[in-house]
């Protein structure tokens, strides 16, 4: 089966075509088709397609919104340019799914999309409202220049977390505001966590009940999952993703009468020192240079940056704070697996992390951890107690195969009503 994955953010399309089915998925043998992007709608966007084997398309264009975006993507999809395999026309899409961000408490799993399950996501625009609200729009495309005999399906960015345990989703204010407003902590990440958690289970050998880990993943935005049992027990985000590590430009943890004390001494409202909180903190905010971290350890090494290298050691030291405290939680971990584009393209920061924590029974070897590569590999040593990967992230391959899994159910489900 043929499945469209759509990542539809504030200004973006992110799409792949992935063929995936019961037995692609058994054996890690489902194949990504084509890919692309487009970057900033509503101006001069950028678009990048891409069919796997073959050159890609890189051009600026204007694109008003997002009905003309998944347009432009499903022009370039049957243009005979695009020299997708096995793909002719749009009638070999056999499905498409979508990454939505907030699902609240409803949407523990993935689900069809039906006119209900809209209004709940629009339902949520008030918790993410930078994402929620462009998930829909990709959605309500979708149905425009496909039509609505094509099935959708959401995957839900916080659905993974919705086995956490009270203790760890509710925050220590009035009860109330959580029966009343759901203020509670949801996390995200979830599909990326989910993924290296069904990885880890087949590069280890071990059933879902024997998967304790916790799973980093580090990129422009950052997060910490601790996963007992298979199921995710903690988690770093909260009620927003603002909380938890330090990010690119995201400050994460800190006192909230900041927010008060800023307010008042630089006249700035909530909104704006919320805004501050989010855009111009993190790495940034720190270094005054870039949220790049690639950029931050060259300033480093080259320049000796003392901001520079500050950013980086906080960076460094709030997320060894978070294993040290999810492995006391769970009282101990089997492996601790790096992802996102810092986790698994930075051997500095991976080991910069991990020092420190061999008395916790972790140890990398250096020369696996320095190993170039981009494929999913075991960067502990041999004597290292708690095991250590880096196991690139793939969202959209968990998208496409649940959409699979709910397509091919909902066949299967029309064939015995029929008979």
């Amino acid at each position: 089966m043929n499945i469209l994955v759509l990542n539809s953010g504030s200004s973006s399309v992110k799409f792949q075509i992935i063929a995936t089915d019961q037995a692609r998925a058994a054996q890690n043998r489902d194949e990504c088709l084509a890919k692309g992007v487009i970057e900033r709608i509503g101006s001069l966007a950028l678009i990048s397609f891409e069919s796997v084997g073959h050159s890609p398309l890189k051009e600026d264009s204007p694109v008003r919104d997002y009905r003309e975006a998944v347009g432009r993507i499903a022009q370039w999809i049957e243009s005979p340019q695009s020299k997708i395999k096995g793909i002719g026309s749009l009638s070999d899409i056999h499905a498409v799914g979508h990454r939505v961000v907030h699902g609240g408490e409803k949407f523990k799993s993935s689900v069809i999309i039906d006119q209900e399950v809209e209004d709940d996501i629009a339902d949520y625009m008030d918790l993410a409202p930078l994402h929620n609200p462009a998930n829909l729009r990709g959605i309500r495309a979708v149905r425009e220049i496909l039509g609505s005999s094509v099935l959708q399906v959401a995957v839900f960015d916080t659905a993974f977390h919705s086995t956490m345990p009270e203790t760890s989703y509710l925050y220590p204010i009035p009860y109330h505001f959580y029966r009343r407003l759901k203020i509670r902590r949801y996390g995200f990440h979830g599909i990326s966590h989910q993924y290296i958690a069904l990885r880890y289970q087949a590069l280890a050998g071990v059933p879902p009940e024997e998967t304790d880990i916790i799973s980093l993943h580090l990129g422009n935005g950052c997060s910490v999952c601790a996963i007992k049992g298979g199921k995710s027990f903690d988690t770093s985000m909260g009620f927003t993703p603002l909380e938890g590590l330090v990010m690119g430009t995201r400050s994460g943890d800190i006192d909230p009468s900041i927010i008060e004390y800023i307010s008042h001494k630089e006249g700035m409202s909530v909104s704006e020192a919320l805004a501050m909180l989010n855009r111009e903190s993190g790495l940034l905010g720190i270094s005054g240079i870039t949220s790049d971290m690639r950029e931050l350890l060259d300033e480093e090494k080259e320049s000796r940056d003392r901001r520079a290298h500050l950013a980086i050691e906080i960076f460094c030291l709030r997320a060894r704070r978070y294993i040290g405290a999810y492995l006391a939680e769970m009282g101990g971990a089997k492996a601790v697996i790096f992802t996102g584009g810092i986790g698994t393209y930075s051997p500095q920061i991976r080991q910069r992390i991990c020092a420190g924590l061999k008395p916790f029974g972790l140890i990398l070897d250096s020369r696996k951890n320095l190993d170039q590569s981009r494929e999913e590999k075991l960067i502990s040593a041999s004597d290292s107690r708690i095991q250590a990967y880096v196991i690139p992230a793939n969202e959209e391959l968990l998208i496409a195969r649940d959409t699979f899994r709910l397509a091919n159910a909902k066949s299967t489900l029309g064939r015995s009503e029929k008979l």
